[in-house]
């Protein structure tokens, strides 16, 4: 069997009395789309965060490729290879694409003592690298406020895959996107997983999950209800069991069954 690229195993974790977290169980295999389902308040966030290294677990243990590891910072986690993508991409739309790719990390050319910013470089692989993701750009100049919701994600994900990525977590990527840059997410996605890269896909989307899913796990006040395979789960069944299928049915039953 393969190695998960990451796994999360009874993990809890308490904020003084609150339990937000109570033994939850996640992995992700290479080239896997993992997605995490969840109602608003189901623990998602609180999730994302502890795999990252934001929260360290009251208890429980994660392991990157079977050794077991602990960050006690969100750098120490994205220098195993762990990348998070935000729905606030926390991105400047008055500043460049080319600028908000390198953000941080930006490539330097020396003369003698001094360095600057080597715009030749960054301009090239910024391109380059947004081009492999589907999207070509005017520009590197272009500032990332003239680009769609779409592909400002697109963005962010290009430049988490160039700076070495091995599980990449995205935080509801598209929750405020239309149907065509819907698409464009889903299919970037897609060419992530592709590479080899573990995805954890956060969304309340059964339609997107489905979409770009290999296996979905649901989560509900910070357990997991189970985990399915493509294949084994209908949408159907796989709304009624994010929603809670018999608060549904008793929902229905109580207003006629007009839900």
């Amino acid at each position: 069997m393969t190695t998960p690229l990451i796994e999360l195993v009874d993990i809890e974790k308490h904020f003084g009395a609150v339990i937000a977290l109570a033994g939850v169980s996640v992995s992700v295999n290479p080239g896997e789309c993992h997605c995490l389902l969840g109602d608003n308040g189901a623990g998602k966030s609180t999730f994302i965060k502890t795999m990252s290294g934001v929260h360290q677990p009251t208890s429980g243990k994660i392991l990157m490729d079977g050794k077991e590891v602990r960050f006690s910072s969100p750098r120490q986690g994205m220098e195993a290879g762990i990348a998070t993508v935000y729905q606030d991409l926390a991105m400047i739309p008055l500043m460049s694409v080319t600028r908000n790719f390198w953000m941080g990390r930006e490539p330097q050319k020396k003369f003698g003592p001094f360095s600057s910013f080597d715009f030749k470089k960054a301009n090239e692989v910024t391109m380059a690298e947004m081009a492999k993701m589907g999207i070509n750009l005017r520009e590197p100049d272009q500032a990332v406020g003239t680009l769609s919701g779409g592909e400002r994600q697109t963005v962010a994900i290009a430049r988490a895959v160039y700076f070495g990525a091995k599980v990449l977590i995205l935080d509801e990527p598209t929750s405020a996107l239309g149907v065509r840059q819907t698409a464009n997410v889903l299919s970037t996605v897609d060419k992530v997983r592709k590479s080899g890269i573990g995805i954890i896909f956060i969304t309340h989307n059964v339609r997107h999950a489905m979409a770009v899913g290999d296996r979905f796990t649901v989560l509900n006040r910070g357990k997991t209800l189970g985990t399915a395979l493509r294949g084994e789960i209908t949408p159907d069944e796989l709304q009624d069991l994010m929603a809670g299928g018999q608060e549904m049915a008793s929902l229905e039953a109580s207003l006629g069954g007009t839900v």
